[in-house]
């Protein structure tokens, strides 16, 4: 929101310089961004008039004019302006002006022809970007006066970043209240009286969307004039907020808008079709706006309608079919009220971002369109006439939020605030901010004014206490209180230890937004249960994430773009999921991609492979103790077929690792092989409670045995019998050697193991290992036609 000083001065009597306004603002809660001057620094500078104007003896482009500055001499300045011209008042120059930090002016030669100053553009005095030519002033500024004091130009613009439940201070007056309670000055409120009907003129209004739109006002003004101007002070107001100036009415709709906060629109009533109707859009309907835009409508939209069809997106932009033009004498003023929730995020989809949709989107006060509309049509009929039509309301007063009071209890304020703060004091500041305030009991029932629709609960009311009275007028305390020792459960492993397990093994943790642009779960297609946002940040935070992978691989192509060659990121989170209920699974996610090892002198440089994502995935599941772990084959579309395994912890599936698809890479531009793992986190860190066992003083043996298996079998299935008919006397299992030969087996592969078996309370003889070996090995045969090589 950015506001004149001097206009916000109009409601409220405070004298503050630009620091003491940035302080005032930003300790308030309504943090200044920029405070700048609204015009370039320069002095001497008058209202002056074009008396006579000839063109120049040597210059085709330039004209010799005879200028009154209000003095009894007449000035000959040499001008190139085109639209230099008798009559004309503009701003003037005089010898001896200073214009900026470099321009000086002086009595001057040009092409022969003597010049006495220098008449001014808008951009020359910094006013504007235009200069196309003079500024023209109107034909009633008073000659000779000071031009900056006549426009009262020792102002400055404020640019202020409100948070989104601030509505209040998107205007002028909310601001002025504001400003007002928090200098302890008086807020001048305008008393906005009615304007008379002239006329029984009126669009018949009909609510079919109540709900969306409780309150629609509307009037009808005819026969204003299509050749007036917008005067300058009204201009001026516009450009010092950061508006443009459009036409009459555009540029009135707008004043209002930043004075009180109501978003206005005006149609070209000859362009309507015998009604105004409120209602959802209709699939298959079209708009052209405003800006030229061509928009599609459905049930999601409410639109404004005519008899024909939709002239407006509600709450957003209105359409060119409806618009007012250079020749329009007769206009309908709309002012609305539009539910929060109904306009939210609609004007993003669109690709749009207007000053009403801004403001519809935080809620406008409910109780102001009344008022916004008597105040545009005084002003239409000031700058443009016309005969103005009664005000037609239609409402649902059901559905327009109530007032509602709330509770403040005095001991519960001075407990939050460490203060002891008197009852008059909150008093006094709750009704400077323009609430309704009574005491009984030792609380105060409060209502808060229509337009502060985030006064909600106690809390409120407490911050706001805290922010009048000043935050830095709190005394700081360090917080009191016991704390608890926690214990840490037995039967889980600590996320922390899965962090310095991950970090150990070279990665860094990232952290992600849990909503993203559905277009990423898109590319590795897991879409399908995505919840989209009611009101989205952006197009590109349109949804919550389903899976961590795809904020994860932004990240790892953000590294490697910037030439980070070897990139290891993991990120700890909640996915959701929805189906018939939202579901919200904790997961543990990791990327990485490019060398296996860091660069160094004593191994060559190996490219990462599936075994070494697999290796940090055992490294993982080892944190819960001696649990059998399997990878079997995976089939998701965004994994690689050949080189990804689902895992599986007891026969459970808990997530998969290995290669993203190159599909996948491809679609989000990441060059190189990634691979990837993402596990369930809670059934992660589940695990039996730790027992500990006895040291053997007894010594090992080792059996070795070779088998062939077929090509589909898996370490992990001939760990899982070895294991289970070995039982206690099997202490570790190893792979030794895996060989191929299809001339020798087709079908098959051969893998040698060997058994550490160690007994805790004898020394093991051959008579107790070799049945252990030999059931082994037939358990082996019949569950995995395994076969024992010669």
């Amino acid at each position: 929101m950015k506001f004149s000083a001097n206009w916000l001065k109009q409601w409220v009597k405070v004298d503050l310089n630009a620091v003491q306004w940035a302080e005032r603002l930003t300790a308030a809660g309504l943090a200044v961004d920029s405070v700048e001057p609204v015009a370039a620094a320069f002095s001497h500078v008058v209202v002056a008039e074009i008396e006579a104007c000839k063109p120049h003896p040597d210059a085709d482009k330039l004209s010799v004019c005879s200028v009154n500055d209000g003095s009894a001499e007449r000035l000959q300045i040499v001008c190139g302006a085109p639209n230099a011209r008798v009559g004309l008042r503009v701003p003037l120059a005089r010898v001896g002006a200073q214009i900026g930090a470099d321009l000086h002016i002086r009595k001057a030669q040009l092409r022969g022809v003597e010049s006495a100053g220098m008449l001014c553009s808008a951009r020359e005095l910094g006013l504007s970007e235009d200069h196309s030519g003079l500024m023209e002033l109107p034909p009633d500024a008073p000659l000779g006066v000071d031009f900056r004091s006549w426009l009262a130009l020792d102002d400055f613009s404020i640019e202020i970043d409100l948070t989104p439940n601030r509505s209040d201070c998107l205007c002028i007056r909310g601001l002025a209240r504001d400003v007002a309670a928090n200098c302890a000055a008086e807020f001048q409120d305008r008393i906005i009286p009615s304007v008379a009907a002239q006329s029984d003129d009126a669009l018949p209004v009909r609510l079919l969307s109540g709900e969306d739109c409780p309150r629609y006002a509307a009037r009808v003004i005819r026969g204003i004039e299509p050749t007036a101007k917008t005067p300058l002070w009204m201009m001026e107001a516009l450009r010092r907020c950061g508006l443009r100036s459009i036409s009459p009415v555009v540029d009135i709709t707008n004043y209002v808008l930043l004075e009180l906060g109501q978003p206005m629109h005006a149609f070209d009533l000859d362009r309507l079709d015998r009604e105004i109707v409120v209602r959802r859009g209709r699939q298959g309907e079209s708009l052209r706006l405003l800006n030229g835009t061509e928009v599609e409508l459905d049930e999601g939209v409410l639109a404004i309608c005519d008899g024909s069809g939709p002239v407006a997106l509600a709450g957003i932009m209105g359409g060119a079919a409806s618009s007012m033009t250079d020749t329009t004498t007769s206009i309908l003023l709309e002012s609305a009220w539009f539910k929060p929730a109904t306009i939210m995020g609609k004007a993003r989809a669109y690709g749009l971002h207007t000053d009403a949709s801004h403001r519809f989107e935080r809620g406008v006060d409910p109780q102001g369109q009344v008022r916004a509309i008597e105040r545009a049509t005084a002003l239409v009929l000031e700058i443009c006439g016309g005969v103005p039509g009664p005000v037609l309301v239609q409402e649902d007063v059901h559905c327009l939020p109530a007032p509602r009071p709330i509770r403040l209890r005095h001991d519960r304020l001075n407990q939050l605030m460490g203060l002891e703060f008197e009852r008059s004091q909150v008093e006094d500041i709750l009704q400077r901010l323009g609430m309704e305030v009574s005491f009984a009991d030792g609380s105060w029932t409060v209502t808060a004014p229509s337009a502060r629709m985030d006064i909600a609960i106690e809390e409120d009311l407490i911050e706001e206490v805290a922010r009048i009275h000043g935050y830095d007028r709190i005394p700081e305390a360090p917080p009191g209180g016991q704390l608890a020792v926690g214990s840490a459960a037995s039967h889980t492993v600590s996320l922390m230890h899965m962090r310095q397990s991950l970090c150990a093994a070279g990665y860094q943790e990232a952290i992600n937004y849990s909503f993203v642009d559905r277009r990423q779960l898109e590319a590795v297609h897991q879409a399908g249960f995505a919840l989209p946002l009611a009101n989205p940040l952006s197009a590109e935070m349109d949804v919550m994430r389903t899976t961590l992978l795809p904020g994860l691989l932004a990240n790892l192509a953000y590294n490697v773009r910037r030439q980070q060659a070897r990139v290891r990121l993991f990120e700890t989170g909640l996915a959701y999921i929805q189906q018939e209920t939202l579901q919200e699974i904790s997961r543990i996610c990791g990327v990485a991609t490019g060398s296996a090892w860091p660069e160094q002198w004593a191994q060559p440089v190996r490219k990462l492979d599936f075994f070494d994502i697999k290796g940090d995935v055992e490294r993982l599941i080892a944190l819960r103790g001696d649990t059998p772990v399997s990878f079997t084959p995976f089939g998701e579309p965004w994994a690689h077929p050949g080189a990804s395994a689902c895992v599986e912890l007891g026969g459970k599936p808990i997530g998969w690792c290995g290669a993203v698809h190159p599909g996948v890479l491809k679609t989000l531009d990441i060059e190189g092989e990634v691979f990837a793992f993402e596990l369930d986190l809670d059934l992660l860190q589940q695990r039996q409670i730790p027992h500990a066992c006895p040291i053997s003083r007894f010594p090992s043996i080792r059996r070795d045995i070779a088998v062939w298996v077929p090509h589909e079998v898996t370490f992990a299935q001939i760990e899982t019998v070895v294991r289970g008919e070995a039982a206690d006397l099997l202490q570790d299992l190893v792979v030794f050697d895996v060989y191929l030969d299809e001339k020798l087996k087709k079908g098959y592969k051969s893998i040698a193991i060997g058994l550490i078996l160690q007994n805790v309370s004898s020394t093991l003889v051959d008579e107790l290992v070799d049945p252990v070996i030999h059931q082994a090995i037939a358990t082996l045969e019949h569950r995995l036609g395994a076969q024992l090589r010669g």
